[in-house]
């Protein structure tokens, strides 16, 4: 176990009002950026089937999800100089490594949302 978390930050402390690495985390745990890193963990896509995948997400969000996760260093956008142009996302290493990371995460929101659905209607329950 770790004394504490600041003994495996490292670089950035998120934990530090003026800290950079607060922006990139606002942006890889965005509920957006999550699903947009993750589907692109399964492999590369295009705008269309990148929309389609991650169900619900507006152009407007997703072009912003990517916009920043591209300018974070996590999302490559490939654009092929073709007739109707074509646009392809990918990740980068290191958005693979964050990726690998986030995975579980979404594994485990998917397999406990019945249990935190309990907790949430007992907790109205007693309001």
């Amino acid at each position: 176990m770790v004394d504490s978390i600041g003994d495996v930050i490292g670089e950035g402390n998120p934990f530090s009002a003026n800290c950079a690495s607060r922006q990139v985390l606002d942006h890889v745990t965005s509920k957006w950026g999550v699903l947009v890193l993750v589907a692109l963990a399964q492999e590369p896509m295009r705008w269309g089937e990148l929309r389609r995948y991650v169900e619900g997400i507006s152009e407007k969000m997703l072009a912003q999800t990517l916009r920043a996760l591209e300018a974070d260093g996590f999302v490559l956008r490939a654009s092929a100089g073709s007739v109707p142009p074509r646009v392809d996302y990918s990740l980068t290493p290191l958005g693979a490594e964050l990726g690998q990371v986030l995975i579980p995460l979404v594994q485990w929101v998917g397999a406990n949302v019945g249990r935190v659905g309990e907790s949430q209607e007992a907790w109205r329950a007693e309001r």
